[in-house]
């Protein structure tokens, strides 16, 4: 399947991409897209007899298990702040 890319598509997507382009540069870049577009329909005509691969390892559980483990007490985890009132941290004040 061959794609065509004609210089008012260039022009229509160099509009709404909002750059201001000379007719030489978009002609080269119609250049470009063509030659981008052949290289594409060339990899189009490969005959491939593997799934495709987008993670080259493969990657199996990352998470660690969820298990209980023994917990900080109340008294415990407040006595590294100096910000406690009432068996909580103390926060700023917002209002």
């Amino acid at each position: 399947m061959e794609h065509r890319q004609s210089a008012f598509d260039i022009k229509k997507v160099a509009t709404i991409a909002r750059l201001k382009l000379t007719e030489n540069e978009m002609k080269k870049i119609e250049k470009d897209v063509r030659e981008i577009l052949k290289a594409f329909g060339d990899l189009d005509k490969i005959e491939a007899s593997c799934e495709p691969s987008f993670q080259p390892i493969k990657i199996a559980n990352v998470t660690r298990k969820d298990e209980p483990e023994k917990t900080l007490t109340q008294e415990q985890a407040l006595s590294g702040s100096e910000h406690k009132e009432n068996g909580f941290f103390k926060g700023p004040r917002i209002i």
